[in-house]
């Protein structure tokens, strides 16, 4: 009797602990672990790399991936089912509902609403109803959640797209500079900060209240969300340590924004990072050649730069600090296209250490 109410305590905390995994990632509006759906799409992931090993060039590799995201959060579905199933079956055979397969029917019977199968008793029913509404809510929240996410996809998106057109393909921070000193004028800039203020913002909701969406890719393949961020945040990083224009106090908040968004998304996948990070003791990924070019570059174009190039470089490594490690780690755990000064140096794409605990240093 102790076995069989054991089992029973043991089934009904399967099915509760699944429950809440489904409720965390379909309803609940913030950012919340659950290491079922991590173990899901990082088992996923592992198979992907071993699917990719033949893979010659990056276009190939992005066109599996482009698979990766939607597979991953569809398997949740079906993994969750089995969980409940699995769950529900200790129940019944904790009430003595006879032998582990005539329960894995009643079970797989009510869950998938099949009806195969039928119970024997006031208790084992109400359970086998309480198990099929749970299965109806599982789908009916995964078809309300499809367009959720694909209206957050679509938002982060079209200001990718957008940024082509100041930043070239694949975004360049340079690039994004000597354009807008071209087209627009270095004072219009100001409102672009303004914009992607917001675009970090809704990123930081989007991407940890729904974070599959991390590894949806771009519809090009040359493009990412990631590197966009890196492009936008670089060029606000130059602007405000190397560009002899007045102080754009937007640029400043369009990188606390970028990097405060980065760093949330990284505490959801256990990325460590520096939470009080200081340069130069902390280095970063740009070195001071790369810095140096960067400005040469600027300044054959007629971009006014400030005389003090010392003080640019150590005003941009005090901005780059903040996002330098995040926005390396996010490059490799997407597997983004090379964009210079971000995915170019970043590791080797591979499985991050996920379900290790997060660590601040």
């Amino acid at each position: 009797m102790l076995i069989r109410a054991a089992v029973f305590t043991l089934g009904i905390s399967l099915v509760f602990g699944t429950f809440l995994s489904a409720l965390s990632t379909f309803v609940l509006p913030r950012s919340a672990r659950s290491q079922l759906n991590r173990y899901v799409f990082a088992l996923l992931r592992r198979i992907f790399e071993v699917l990719m090993k033949p893979m010659r060039t990056f276009e190939q590799r992005d066109a599996m991936m482009g698979y990766y995201a939607p597979i991953g959060l569809l398997s949740l579905v079906p993994t969750w089912y089995l969980l409940i199933s699995l769950g529900y079956t200790a129940m019944y055979w904790g009430v003595g509902l006879g032998d582990w397969a005539a329960a894995f029917r009643l079970s797989g019977s009510s869950l998938l609403t099949l009806g195969f199968a039928q119970a024997d008793s006031l208790l084992v029913t109400g359970m086998a109803i309480s198990e099929a509404m749970l299965g109806l809510i599982l789908v009916a929240l995964l078809i309300a959640y499809l367009p959720t996410m694909y209206a957050a996809f679509s938002r982060r998106e079209e200001s990718v797209n957008l940024l082509e057109v100041r930043a070239g393909s694949p975004p360049s921070a340079v690039e994004m500079i000597l354009r807008y000193h071209r087209i627009h004028g270095l004072e219009s800039l100001g409102e672009y900060w303004r914009s992607w203020e917001v675009w970090f913002a809704d990123l930081e909701e989007s991407h940890t209240v729904l974070p599959a969406l991390v590894f949806f890719r771009s519809p090009r393949p040359e493009n990412s969300w990631i590197t966009a961020a890196g492009a936008v945040l670089d060029a606000a990083a130059l602007t405000l340590s190397s560009v002899d224009t007045p102080t754009e106090s937007s640029a400043m908040l369009a990188i606390r924004a970028g990097f405060l968004a980065l760093r949330r998304i990284a505490d959801y996948f256990e990325i460590s990072y520096l939470s009080d990070p200081h340069f130069p003791k902390e280095s970063i990924s740009v070195s001071r050649p790369d810095f140096e070019a960067a400005l040469d570059r600027m300044a054959e174009m007629g971009v006014p730069l400030k005389a003090d190039r010392d003080q640019a470089w150590q005003d941009f490594g005090g901005w780059r600090v903040n996002y330098d490690r995040v926005l390396l780690a996010l490059c490799s755990l997407t597997m983004a296209p090379v964009a210079p000064w971000s995915s170019d140096r970043a590791p080797r794409a591979r499985l991050p250490r996920l379900f290790l605990r997060h660590r601040k240093r």
